[in-house]
């Protein structure tokens, strides 16, 4: 009798491990999806914005987290001195340029890391 026992209790330990297993497929899932949908977007694009911060140069024009457009006058390591209007400079951080601004004003879109086929 023990050992009628002992066989009922490895099959059922035997069926809740493979349920057990069964039971987290969902949530891993869930974790693939949100890592495709959310995270390594977001990690594309913090990439694409350090990238942008690095290759500023003198004379372009940008628009900051703030809202504020200029042209860059000046730059260091981690300040950004940016002339806002015909003598008046501020110096910001550099973290805090958002964009490049288009020929009309506004805020352009940050480039994407492949090459675009368009001009």
């Amino acid at each position: 009798m023990v050992g009628i026992a002992n066989a009922a209790g490895n099959g059922a330990g035997g069926a809740f491990g493979a349920g057990g297993i069964a039971s987290f497929i969902p949530l891993i899932l869930i974790f693939v999806v949100f890592y495709f949908l959310l995270i390594r977007p977001q990690q594309k694009q913090a990439k694409a914005h350090q990238a942008f911060l690095n290759d500023l140069k003198k004379g372009h024009k940008v628009v900051t987290k703030g809202g504020l457009h200029g042209v860059i006058t000046a730059l260091t390591d981690t300040v950004v001195t940016l002339e806002i209007a015909k003598d008046v400079a501020v110096k910001i951080s550099r973290d805090a340029i958002g964009a490049p601004l288009n020929k009309d004003g506004a805020a352009a879109p940050m480039k994407k890391d492949a090459p675009s086929s368009g001009g």
